[in-house]
């Protein structure tokens, strides 16, 4: 039995968030982030995916599928599954991450003053 995905997997403030790159759509890099432990029913990405509705993730499910990133098995209980392609992503994914969590305060500052300009 595999280990469930945490509710607070995401935190709100998600660095990933602020990051000006994007790997798909805005919830792919969450959704490939829930596969990286193996395969998983989409009730069980809903879990940490919380913010997300289910016509969003499928959305993104099936975009990340089109791309060659996710596979969906399965016959009765289908399961969405990194392939090696897909998996090859989590490495750039982290570096992004951690670059976006190192710069945290200057990504926020920027987005306030562009925000302020316009506003």
């Amino acid at each position: 039995m595999r280990e469930p995905l945490a509710p607070d997997m995401f935190d709100e403030l998600c660095p990933s968030g602020l990051a000006p790159i994007r790997f798909g759509d805005k919830w792919a890099p969450l959704v490939i982030a829930c596969l990286e432990g193996g395969p998983r029913r989409f009730s069980e990405l809903r879990v940490p995916l919380r913010r997300v509705t289910p016509k969003m993730l499928t959305k993104s499910l099936r975009g990340l599928e089109r791309h060659g990133l996710v596979q969906r098995t399965g016959q009765t209980h289908l399961e969405y599954a990194l392939t090696p392609l897909g998996r090859s992503m989590l490495e750039p994914m982290k570096v992004v991450c951690a670059w976006a969590g190192e710069h945290w305060e200057e990504l926020l500052d920027a987005r306030e003053a562009y925000d302020n300009r316009l506003g």
